[in-house]
């Protein structure tokens, strides 16, 4: 179970053993057991007691930003063998494998998008043509970056970084045929969103940034240094890497929620500048409906495993790459 502290008064404190959230009606008790991760929005609190309590039961806790994204977090010192694997993650970094992992990372993100407009197509032959140009299209990007060389990262950086920008253009556009008028977006549009299907976007992205950064920090891995996101000081570049393979969870979310229409005018809030921000009950119902996405278990490589699980996993195995890696 996930704790989602982002209403404004909030406060998360320690009784016993146990949690306990205090807010305008009333008092809840929760299981230390059956957490895995507290995120505190802007307006909550929570006291040194809890914090202690989630340091001592290894639950992962992190603050974050009005769009989602993590911005600070607490962890157990018991997560990895951080300075080793730190060792080997620098030399992995600067090697020719990390050209191949990365292009593997990109060849993987562009299969899902490829997964996510075959699942969209509808009784429409027109509307299925166009959108099966797009396929084309992604798939020729994909094909160019198969046959990428270099012999470190910055030798393929600026045309991955171009070919992987345009066919993001590609995809979006295609989604954009098939939604609903009401949520329908003339480009995407980030910091901040301009229409409420980019502003359920962006939160949804923000979120699974979370979830990627700390399945990372437990594998003892440094979500600080990138393969292919360098170049940002002072951000967890490596969460920017990793989370492409796993977007399109946050892409199918957000597209079923908008084609049902469940997401109106009272989940969100429009600002002067034009800039369009989710509310309490858009940020309730996106985070369900994200959770309850990730916590459903499918069939993968023959074993059944939930989709938090798989992202579990990955982390493991880069850190094992990471440590078997050669410069």
């Amino acid at each position: 179970m996930e704790l989602i502290l982002n209403t404004f008064g909030t406060y998360l404190t320690k009784d016993l053993d146990g949690f306990v959230v205090i807010h305008k009606d009333g008092k809840q008790r929760i299981d230390p057991n059956k957490l895995k991760s507290i995120s505190i929005g802007k307006g909550a609190q929570i006291s040194s007691d809890a914090a202690l309590l989630a340091i001592e039961k290894q639950i992962d806790v992190f603050f974050v930003d009005r769009s989602g994204s993590p911005v600070g977090r607490i962890w157990s010192n018991r997560f990895g063998s951080i300075s080793t694997i730190r060792r080997h993650q620098l030399d992995f970094v600067f090697s020719a494998q990390a050209v191949e992992w990365i292009k593997d990372i990109m060849i993987q993100k562009i299969d899902n998008q490829i997964a996510m407009l075959f699942s969209l197509q509808l009784d429409d032959v027109v509307l299925n043509r166009k959108i099966s140009t797009y396929i084309n299209r992604l798939r020729d990007y994909q094909d160019k970056i198969k046959h990428l060389e270099g012999e470190v990262i910055s030798d393929i950086a600026p045309t991955l970084r171009g070919w992987e920008g345009a066919s993001a253009r590609n995809y979006f556009e295609a989604i954009n045929l098939v939604l609903p008028e009401y949520y329908q977006f003339k480009t995407r549009s980030q910091h901040p969103a301009m229409d409420i299907f980019n502003a359920l976007l962006n939160y949804g992205y923000g979120v699974l940034y979370g979830k990627v950064e700390g399945a990372l920090i437990k594998a003892g891995i440094d979500p600080y240094i990138g393969v292919f996101h360098r170049d940002n000081y002072a951000r967890p570049v490596l969460v920017f890497d990793v989370i492409e393979k796993f977007r399109v969870w946050v892409d199918y979310v957000v597209v079923r929620l908008t084609m049902q229409m469940a997401i109106q005018d009272e989940s969100f809030s429009q600002k002067e500048d034009g800039s369009v921000w989710l509310e309490a009950l858009g940020k309730r119902i996106l985070i369900q409906s994200l959770n309850d996405y990730m916590d459903e278990v499918i069939l993968v490589k023959g074993m059944q495993r939930s989709r938090n699980y798989q992202l579990i996993l990955f982390a493991q195995n880069l850190a094992q790459l990471f440590l078997n890696s050669k410069s």
